[in-house]
C-alpha cells in the first residue's frame, strides 16, 4: 500500500525589513497551521525546505530541509522528493491557501488516488499534488518559478485537475493586502490569527468597501491580474455591478513582467493623465477601486524592491522610496473613494473573501 502523501513547503528569502518580515513571519505561521490541517486530512510527513538555519517551529515532526546555497526551484523540489524517497507530494508555498481545511486536503488525496496531478490553479499554481514518479520530477526539474509548476505539467502531457474555485483554495499570503483581508475577516488557523492581531493592522479601507458589494446600486471597479473564474465569481456573488480590467495574467509565470513586456491599458492612461487625475478619474467608474499594483510598476518597468510594494499596500506613502510607487500611494490615499492596492492574491481570494465577509455580516444584521 502506498504511503500517503508529504506535504512539501517552501519557506524561503525572509526578508531584512521589518514589513516584509512580518509577511513572511505570517507565511511560516501559516504553514504550521496547514501542516495541522494535513495531518488531520490524512496526509503523512511534513517537510519544510528553506534557506533559513533555524526557523522557528512550534509543531513536532516537521522535518526541516536546510540550504542556502544556489536556488532553483524545480531542480530543489526534485532532489527533496528523491532524497526523501517521496511517493507521491503536496508542494506549496509557505502562505499558500492558508484557509485550507482537512476535508481539502482529503479532496486533494483523492485526485491523486485517481492518478492525476492536483492544482488550485492550473495557470499561476500555489499548491500542486502529483506523483514522485520521474516522469513528474523530470518535468518540475525544468521549473524556475513554482507559480509555473501546474502549467508545466500540462505542456508536458501529464494529467492535471484543477479543484473548485473558492475561497479556501484561491487565498493565498503573498503581501500585506492579504493579511488585511484576514485581519477583517478573521480566517486562517490559530498561528495565523495570533500573528494577525499582534500587528495592530488598519483595516478601516477594507471595511469601507464592504457595503459596495451587497448593493445593487455600487459598482467596483477591478484591474489587474483577473481569471474568468474570478471574474465570474464577481459576476455571480455580488449584487453590484463590477467593471474590470483584467490585464497581464501570467505576467509572473512566463516571464514578461522580468524582461519587460508586460502592457497595461491603465498604465497607458496613468502615464498621460498623471497620477492624481488617474483617481478622479476612477472615482467616477467606481465606488470603490481594488488595483493590482504589480502590472503597473511592471507596464513601467519598475522594479520597486518587495519593502516598497509592501508599504503601498499598506498606505504608508511617506515610507516608500521608489517616487512612482511613492506618488501613485499617495493619490490612492486621497482618493474620494476607497482604493485596495495588492498583488495578484488581492485580484482572486482577496476579493471572495471580502464579498463572502460582506454577506456575512449582513445576515448577521438581520
Amino acid at each position: 500500500m502506498p504511503e500517503p502523501p508529504a506535504l512539501v513547503v517552501f519557506y524561503g528569502g525572509r526578508g531584512a525589513s521589518p514589513v516584509e518580515r512580518a509577511v513572511d513571519d505570517a507565511r511560516l505561521t501559516a504553514a504550521l497551521d496547514l501542516a495541522e490541517s494535513s495531518l488531520e486530512g490524512g496526509v503523512g510527513r511534513t517537510i519544510l525546505v528553506t534557506d533559513q538555519p533555524a526557523p522557528s517551529i512550534d509543531l513536532p515532526g516537521i522535518e526541516v530541509d536546510f540550504s542556502d546555497g544556489p536556488f532553483h526551484f524545480g531542480q530543489r523540489l526534485a532532489d527533496v522528493a528523491r532524497r526523501h524517497q517521496l511517493d507521491s507530494l503536496i508542494c506549496a508555498g509557505a502562505g499558500s491557501v492558508p484557509l485550507f481545511a482537512a476535508g481539502d486536503f482529503r479532496e486533494v488525496a483523492s485526485g491523486l488516488a485517481r492518478g492525476v496531478i492536483v492544482t488550485n490553479n492550473s495557470f499561476s499554481s500555489d499548491l500542486v499534488a502529483f506523483p514522485a514518479n520521474e516522469a513528474a520530477l523530470a518535468a518540475a526539474e525544468l521549473v524556475e518559478r513554482d507559480n509555473a509548476l501546474a502549467r508545466t505539467f500540462k505542456e508536458a502531457g501529464l494529467p492535471v485537475d484543477e479543484l473548485p474555485r473558492t475561497v479556501a483554495t484561491q487565498m493565498d499570503i503573498d503581501s500585506p493586502s492579504d493579511l488585511l483581508v484576514l485581519a477583517l475577516t478573521g480566517g486562517g488557523g490559530p498561528r495565523l490569527r495570533e500573528h494577525i492581531a499582534g500587528l495592530a493592522l488598519n483595516t478601516a479601507p477594507y471595511e469601507r468597501t464592504l457595503p459596495r458589494f451587497t448593493d445593487r446600486a455600487s459598482q467596483i471597479v477591478v484591474a489587474g491580474r483577473v481569471g474568468s473564474h474570478s471574474w465570474a465569481y464577481l459576476e455571480r456573488e455580488t449584487a453590484c455591478r463590477v467593471r474590470l480590467f483584467a490585464e497581464e495574467r501570467g505576467m509572473e509565470a512566463d516571464g514578461r513582467a522580468e524582461k519587460g513586456d508586460a502592457r497595461s491599458l491603465l498604465g497607458f492612461f496613468l502615464e498621460s493623465a498623471g497620477a492624481a487625475p488617474f483617481f478622479e478619474a476612477l472615482s467616477e467608474l467606481g465606488d470603490a477601486a481594488f488595483i493590482d499594483t504589480r502590472v503597473l510598476l511592471a507596464h513601467e518597468r519598475i522594479a520597486a524592491s518587495r519593502e516598497d510594494r509592501f508599504l503601498s499596500d499598506l498606505g504608508e506613502a511617506d515610507a516608500i522610496s521608489e517616487p512612482f510607487l511613492r506618488e501613485f500611494t499617495r493619490a490612492a490615499l486621497g482618493a474620494t473613494v476607497p482604493v485596495l492596492l495588492g498583488g495578484h492574491s488581492l485580484m482572486s481570494g482577496g476579493l471572495m473573501a471580502l464579498n463572502e465577509h460582506a454577506w456575512a455580516l449582513g445576515e448577521n444584521a438581520d
